[in-house]
């Protein structure tokens, strides 16, 4: 017996020493020296023994049994398949983010327009929007619909070189002198269409069709102060005071229609426009001096003409003064039926006689 121990002891020590003991339990292949049991903490002698599995313990008992060679199981019901196992996922390489230089939210490698400034609205391609493709974005542009095509200023505004409000596209006129008032073609008004601008026009009122002067006044061909059409003398010497019709003044002008009905000194309401064109004779010429000459027919005594004549004539003279004709320039006098123009044994000649005059006194 002590020697089948000895035998074993030191078939222990030499299946430890060549590392073919490495069994912790009998039924496993594997050693494991730890016990918890033994005084030393350690498994020896026949201790060491009933741990050894094969191939070490075949030597002194059974031999080992060979490879098992695995039986195919009989078929079984089929269970549930297992789940895969969770493949743990790969930690992502840490890529740096594609760079926006001016934070608009287009990246530097697209961005066509790197330095837009902060806060923008910008297209695909990194640019500042221009809805009216005029070269000005919205951002900056004054007149965001512009026409296509307009040149325009750096507030995106079309040019207007003469500063009348009217842009150069639409200018007729694009020379327009400053401060001048312009119809929506930028050019100066012509109120009465004479071709002559308002600016400049001193007869703004000139009837159509006339032919005016530079100053937009009708033509005076021999400057008597009647327009060329109106002049029934257009041929008048220079300095000859003419009538309303361009023709000369005589000595003694006949205010021929300025009636009155017998033995009244009231105007009728026909003479009114005849005295009215003298009163515009007298304010043309503020120079000249008249007498007013009242005169009768023969129907009652010398006296009392003479007196109805007076007073003819100072309704006349009152009249022009009302007319804002100076009264300096103005005397009465009543010649009675003494200078007849007419034949006083018809009553169409002694209507004639019942007259008044303007005798010029300069």
């Amino acid at each position: 017996m002590r020697i089948k121990s000895l035998v074993l002891s030191s078939l222990s020590l030499a299946l430890i020493s060549s590392g073919m003991l490495h069994s912790h339990a009998a039924d496993t292949p594997y050693y494991n020296p730890a016990n918890s049991a033994s005084s030393s903490g350690l498994t020896v002698g026949y201790e060491l023994f009933k741990t050894i599995g094969c191939p070490g313990r075949g030597i002194l008992e059974a031999p080992c049994a060979g490879p098992v060679t695995p039986q195919a199981a009989a078929p079984a019901a089929a269970a549930p398949a297992a789940a895969p196992a969770a493949v743990p996922a790969a930690t992502p390489a840490v890529v740096a983010a594609p760079k926006d230089s001016d934070a608009d939210g287009v990246v530097d490698s697209l961005d066509k327009c790197p330095t837009t400034p902060a806060g923008r609205t910008v297209n695909a391609e990194g640019c500042e929007l221009d809805g009216d493709s005029d070269g000005v974005v919205d951002a900056l542009d004054k007149c965001p619909t512009t026409p296509a095509g307009r040149t325009v200023n750096a507030e995106g505004c079309e040019l207007d070189g003469d500063g009348d409000g009217v842009v150069d596209a639409l200018d007729k006129c694009p020379t327009t002198p400053a401060g001048r008032t312009v119809n929506a073609e930028g050019c100066e008004l012509d109120g009465d269409g004479d071709g002559v601008v308002d600016a400049l026009d001193k007869c703004p009122t000139t009837p159509a069709g006339r032919t005016v002067n530079a100053e937009g006044c009708d033509l005076d061909g021999d400057g008597d102060g009647v327009i060329d059409s109106m002049d029934n003398c257009p041929t008048t010497p220079a300095g000859d005071r003419v009538d309303s019709k361009g023709c000369s003044l005589p000595q003694v002008f006949n205010l021929i229609g300025v009636n009155f009905d017998n033995n009244k000194d009231t105007l009728r309401a026909d003479t009114i426009a005849i005295l009215d064109d003298a009163v515009a004779t007298l304010k043309r010429y503020p120079a000249l001096k008249v007498e007013i000459a009242g005169h009768t027919d023969s129907a009652n005594s010398d006296a009392y003409n003479r007196d109805l004549s007076q007073r003819r004539a100072d309704t006349v003279l009152g009249y022009f003064v009302g007319q804002g004709v100076e009264a300096d320039r103005l005397s009465a006098k009543g010649y009675g039926e003494a200078e007849p123009i007419a034949d006083n044994a018809t009553s169409e000649g002694r209507s004639k006689n019942r007259r008044v005059e303007l005798r010029s006194q300069n």
